[in-house]
């Protein structure tokens, strides 16, 4: 379980753009997003380093990434 605190998101489309972004890596990942803490946490067994790429490259600053 990862949880990323990620900045910009502010709507559903945004959840929506986050999460696909991490399924594309991995189809079968478990993906809750908080807008009002800016957080996603993320059940998968992908490498966070191509989730964290993907979420970024979707349009989404990644500031903080921590494992649990």
């Amino acid at each position: 379980m990862y949880e990323l605190q990620v900045e910009g998101m502010s709507c559903n489309h945004c959840i929506n753009a986050v999460t696909q972004a991490v399924q594309d890596v991995d189809p079968t990942a478990k993906v809750n997003v908080v807008l009002a803490e800016q957080k996603v946490s993320i059940s998968s067994e992908a490498d966070i380093e191509r989730i964290k790429s993907a979420v970024e490259e979707a349009g989404y600053p990644v500031l903080r990434t921590t494992a649990s």
